[in-house]
């Protein structure tokens, strides 16, 4: 164990609902619930004001939605999340070489080994400049906390939330941890909470009580012994820099079962340039194209090929990814379809031959195939119905008239658009038809505003020329 509270825990606030509040000023200071909005949809995360009505991330969206039947309801635009994301794990890796994500908005980092930190008060100055600039660079806010392990820094920023700092001084952990519920012990979920408080035991202190000898009994060797050294206050785990990207995939799941062959295959071509998009995004190339297919009974296959070379080329992905298709049994209805490429490497152009002996192998049997109707049947040129433009509640749009706005809601061939900005006051609502030419979907603003020599003003400070 270390003699100073050296390793940092940050945790973006209410992450996706706060991006979202910060972009639409219409929606600060209300209940706002991000995630899918169809039957079998969920909660991703939800502002602070929506969790007053008992909203929570993971809960089902109908019962979301009976709990807070005024909140705004958003789709995530997880391309906004992951640009926020990058912004504030760059300004951690500036502290540190180890830094150790866990997920978009939630990372440890070990300020020790950046020299950044060595003893209590140098470690509760960084956490301090750190909260600045992620407001600064982002205009949300993020909890710290600091402490001598990961297991008690992630504690600390729990007890900080919302927006604020909790340092942890060595020597006073289990004095702590001793009121704390077993649940506050990672790796004690509501099976291991029940069997605990089955035995009596409810709190860390009652663990540390108990014994080693008890733990293991009642929850075996592995499980027991860690358990106990928890309740002691002893992680020795190391903060782990973060490790290579397996893979890169997307997926979507739909609220309504898809039956048409010709749309499931239009999907997977989607899902399948979404892919490369973030492939190119991250530099890489893959050699392995994977298919994923949940059917309507809950079943999920998945099928991958793999290729001669690494490609980011997306018309080799979109063909193999059909390809895999055709071997999938998908006549009872599709509830989720994903494409992924794995096999990683950073981008080169080796092997270019063997993407276009690839690409051109696929254009040649397509090119047989069609051939080979032709000469059997005479071709008939079908009307194709223009397809239906969805435009989903949350994300941004502009007008050519109106300017720049985001979807409040759309159905029976309209669509609500209020028009606003991150560094405007809330803005004006207008209805449009859904297919109105003028009206065209449009990349997020960012949250905030840099002005002349301003490191970055929150949008909607004075500062970004918004709101006070």
């Amino acid at each position: 164990m270390r003699t100073a509270p050296t390793i940092l825990h940050l945790d973006m606030d209410a992450f996706y609902a706060s991006a979202e509040q910060a972009a639409k000023p219409s929606l600060r200071g209300k209940a706002v619930i991000v995630g899918g909005l169809g039957p079998r949809g969920v909660v991703a995360t939800c502002s602070y004001e929506a969790r007053v009505f008992g909203v929570h991330s993971a809960m089902p969206m109908a019962q979301a939605r009976r709990l807070a039947p005024n909140a705004a309801y958003l789709v995530p635009r997880f391309g906004l999340y992951r640009e926020i994301s990058e912004q504030v794990m760059g300004l951690l890796r500036e502290l540190s070489p180890l830094v150790e994500p866990l997920s978009l908005d939630e990372a440890f980092v070990d300020l020790e080994a950046g020299q950044t930190a060595w003893d209590a008060e140098s470690a509760r100055l960084t956490g301090v400049k750190l909260r600045g600039d992620i407001r600064a660079v982002t205009g949300l806010t993020g909890s710290v906390g600091l402490a001598a392990s990961k297991m008690l820094a992630k504690i600390a920023s729990e007890q900080a939330k919302p927006d604020g700092l909790v340092l942890i001084e060595p020597g006073t952990e289990r004095e702590l941890l001793a009121p704390m519920s077993v649940r506050t012990l990672p790796g004690v979920g509501p099976a291991t909470g029940d069997h605990l408080r089955r035995a009596g035991i409810t709190t860390v202190g009652e663990i540390a009580e108990a014994g080693e000898d008890e733990l293991v009994r009642l929850l075996g060797k592995a499980h027991g012994g860690a358990l106990y050294a928890m309740a002691l206050a002893h992680d020795v785990r190391p903060v782990v820099a973060e490790r290579d990207t397996k893979s890169v995939s997307v997926e979507d799941t739909y609220d309504v079962d898809i039956h048409d062959r010709v749309r499931v295959r239009m999907e997977v071509q989607r899902l399948a340039d979404r892919c490369v998009r973030r492939l190119r995004g991250a530099h890489l190339s893959g050699r392995t194209i994977v298919l994923k297919v949940r059917r309507y009974d809950f079943s999920t296959l998945t099928r991958s090929e793999t290729l001669r070379g690494p490609t980011d080329d997306p018309a080799v992905v979109r063909e193999a990814a059909a390809r895999l298709l055709e071997s999938v049994d998908t006549t009872g209805g599709v509830r989720l379809l994903g494409v992924g490429v794995s096999g990683l490497a950073d981008y080169t152009q080796e092997d270019l031959f063997a993407q276009a002996r690839t690409a051109a192998a696929a254009a040649s049997a397509e090119e047989l195939e069609q051939a080979e109707q032709e000469e059997t049947e005479e071709a008939v040129e079908e009307p194709v119905p223009p397809a239906e433009r969805r435009w989903h509640a949350g994300h941004d749009v502009r007008h050519a008239e109106f300017g720049h706005g985001w979807v409040q809601g759309s159905g029976l061939g309209r669509v609500t658009v209020r028009f606003e900005t991150p560094g405007s006051l809330p803005g004006r609502v207008r209805t449009f038809r859904s297919d109105d030419p003028l009206l065209e979907g449009a990349e997020p603003l960012p949250l905030v505003e840099r002005r002349g020599g301003d490191v970055g003003a929150p949008a909607g400070s004075p500062a970004a020329g918004g709101e006070g």
